[in-house]
């Protein structure tokens, strides 16, 4: 693989730490190039990430994280030089999907391979693009899937879906599964 194959990313304050980092490292090391972007930033700038964890409470709780350096910048973006696109969690995607160049971005990916997870699946209900198709979430993001009229995917945090060219996972458990699939549906078979 070489770096022209390119992946975009599109993440915020407060996106999950795991759900950005872990991909993001993963994805450069088998040899794509992802650009990572949020909007009003540019490459070199920092955004906040956020450690959600499952400790027994009710909801998953959230810690500290790393800052993540952007590496592109989101008014630069052209989606046409991108194969396809990651949407991580955290507290991002809820904020995140108000912006309708993120709108339209996630839009473009419609028929593309796309890979969500958490409440990313959020950017994907609001953009639109989910309608008639399984999806797996967070479980609080439940109703918004359904509300956009795809079917949620219950499937345990450690497992991910894939419809189509569409992966999603409940969260960042799932990064094994909803990677491999992810890139099988860009093509590569990762053997071991």
């Amino acid at each position: 693989m070489t770096d022209e194959i390119k992946l975009l990313m599109v993440a915020g304050d407060y996106v999950e730490d795991y759900e950005v980092m872990v991909p993001y490292q993963a994805l450069v090391m088998l040899g794509y190039k992802v650009d990572v972007i949020s909007p009003g930033k540019k490459a070199g700038d920092k955004i906040i990430t956020a450690i959600h964890d499952f400790e027994g409470a009710q909801t998953y709780s959230e810690k500290p994280g790393h800052n993540f350096v952007l590496n592109a910048t989101f008014d630069e973006i052209d989606t046409d030089d991108y194969i396809g696109l990651i949407v991580p969690g955290g507290r991002a995607p809820e904020y995140l999907r108000l912006n309708p160049r993120v709108i339209e971005i996630v839009k473009a990916f419609a028929d593309r391979p796309l890979a969500a997870i958490c409440h990313g699946a959020q950017l994907l209900a609001a953009a639109g693009v989910i309608k008639g198709r399984r999806v797996s979430a967070y479980p609080a993001c439940r109703p918004e899937v359904e509300l956009a009229g795809a079917i949620y995917a219950d499937i345990p945090v450690d497992q991910a879906i894939t419809d189509g060219e569409l992966v999603t996972a409940p969260a960042w458990p799932a990064h094994p599964a909803w990677l491999a699939q992810f890139l099988t549906v860009l093509g590569v078979t990762v053997s071991i």
